[in-house]
């Protein structure tokens, strides 16, 4: 968890521990945490937990830690010295946490929720109890980490409740499996199976309890584990003390998480005398906005790379006329919704429809209808199966691949995600730069364009 790269990052930005119930995976949290707050000089430490009394007494627990490691500073309890360093305890209702008085340094305790964590640059962000992490929190926890220079995100938990919970959870397990992810540390002490099929599991062999507990004879013993097995349920038993997840629901996702690393490349660059599309959406709520860029490499193959994606819908004119101005692209796609959405604000900004959709101009947008949504959703399908583009990486997408579906209407299909929490705008934005750069780039063959500037 805490091995670095040469340049003295951290090799994984992020890490998970899943371990079965009183192994210590709280005590691998307090040494990471203690290690960033009195060692690292990371300036905010936000340690969330899915519900207040998890996260206070992970606090309470810190507390006790920090008074052994120092001393009280004479009758002000709120008040620890440890070596030299002067330590603020805040004990107040829903913010309780510790300040270091030298650099203003926090360590932070929250219950999760959408909004919490929203505002804060956090150097290091602790998801503990993983199980009941959510894409809705996780949007709110991860921006918070963009600004700063060597962040890192650690989860811990036992097994999801259920196969149609902990999206994350089997998210993270997906691309562990995939491989390809340098920047993702994973460790899972469970056994293999699902909790669908323990009749190939022989529950009592304590060979098997020693091996998923690694604090197995310290903080785990053999009579403990033989009193749980009496006392719980074969499924309790198999998640809570051996580690093994229940099956996935079926249908949650589409898109196979092994073709999509490999279709991540890191050095993807497109080719730019061959003209680019943008893509554009905005979520339902309008609480998040996603631009795609969308072209090809030099070798041939499609170039898809995230512009820009951020909570709100106030920065997104803004970015799109900078986009407009630096790219020049061929044409800038976007659904019926979206496009009713900002259709005072296109205009003031001279974004214009072409007057015959079949001679469109440079620039010109491309509004989707159902079959066009369709078609697009229907090219990203196809597209990963055949392996024919590569994607810059961007963890904001690799959330809504992985928490995307297909729904059917009629004739067509639409993008739409396997949970209410989880955001799938750069997705369709995504696939409409690639639908609307397939559908004009031909037309528009013979345009000169000078590109000049890069996403970046």
């Amino acid at each position: 968890m805490m091995s670095v790269r040469p340049d003295g990052k951290w090799a994984c930005f992020e890490f998970a521990e899943w371990v079965p119930r009183q192994n210590g995976k709280g005590a691998i949290l307090e040494i990471r945490a203690l290690a960033g707050f009195l060692l690292l000089g990371e300036q905010l430490i936000m340690w969330s937990a899915h519900e207040y009394k998890t996260a206070i007494r992970a606090f309470r627990r810190m507390k006790q830690l920090l008074k052994r490691l120092g001393k009280q500073v004479g009758a002000n309890e709120n008040l620890l010295e440890v070596d030299g360093i002067r330590i603020k305890v805040i004990n107040t209702n829903g913010e309780e946490g510790f300040e270091r008085l030298d650099t203003n340094a926090e360590l932070k305790f929250i219950a999760r929720s959408k909004g919490s964590g929203r505002g804060f640059t956090g150097h290091l962000n602790i998801i503990d109890e993983a199980f009941a992490y959510t894409w809705e929190q996780n949007e709110a926890l991860m921006p918070t980490m963009r600004a700063v220079q060597n962040p890192q995100i650690v989860y811990t938990s036992t097994p999801p409740l259920s196969g149609d919970t902990g999206a994350v959870m089997y998210a993270l397990r997906e691309r562990a499996e995939a491989g390809g992810d340098a920047s993702l540390g994973y460790r899972d002490w469970g056994l293999d199976g699902d909790l669908d099929h323990l009749t190939d599991i022989d529950l009592d062999d304590q060979a098997l309890w020693e091996e998923t507990n690694p604090a197995w004879g310290q903080r785990v013993t053999e009579e403990a584990t033989a009193r749980d097995r009496r006392g719980m349920s074969d499924q309790g038993f198999a998640r809570e003390i051996l580690g093994i997840w229940p099956k996935r629901a079926e249908g949650s996702t589409v898109i196979d998480p092994a073709k999509w690393a490999a279709m991540l490349d890191e050095a993807s660059q497109r080719d730019r005398d061959a003209g680019l599309a943008l893509g554009v959406d905005i979520s339902p709520l309008r609480d998040s906005s996603a631009i795609c860029v969308y072209g090809l490499r030099a070798d041939g193959m499609g170039h898809a790379q995230i512009a820009d994606y951020r909570p709100g819908t106030r920065w997104l004119m803004p970015r799109l006329v900078e986009l407009r101005e630096a790219l020049e692209p061929l044409t800038i796609a976007m659904g019926k919704g979206t496009f009713a959405f900002l259709k005072t604000a296109l205009d003031k900004e001279n974004f214009e429809l072409p007057d015959d959709p079949e001679e469109p101009e440079p620039g010109d947008l491309a509004v989707t209808g159902a079959l066009d949504m369709a078609a697009a959703a229907g090219q990203v399908l196809d597209g990963v199966r055949e392996q024919a583009f590569r994607v810059v990486p961007n963890r904001h997408l690799d959330v809504a691949v992985a928490g995307a579906k297909t729904k059917a209407s009629g004739d067509t299909i639409a993008w739409t995600p396997t949970k209410s929490d989880v955001d799938i705008t750069p997705l369709v934005a995504m696939s409409l730069a690639r639908w609307s750069y397939d559908a004009r780039s031909h037309l528009l063959a013979d345009a000169e364009y000078d590109v000049t500037e890069s996403v970046y």
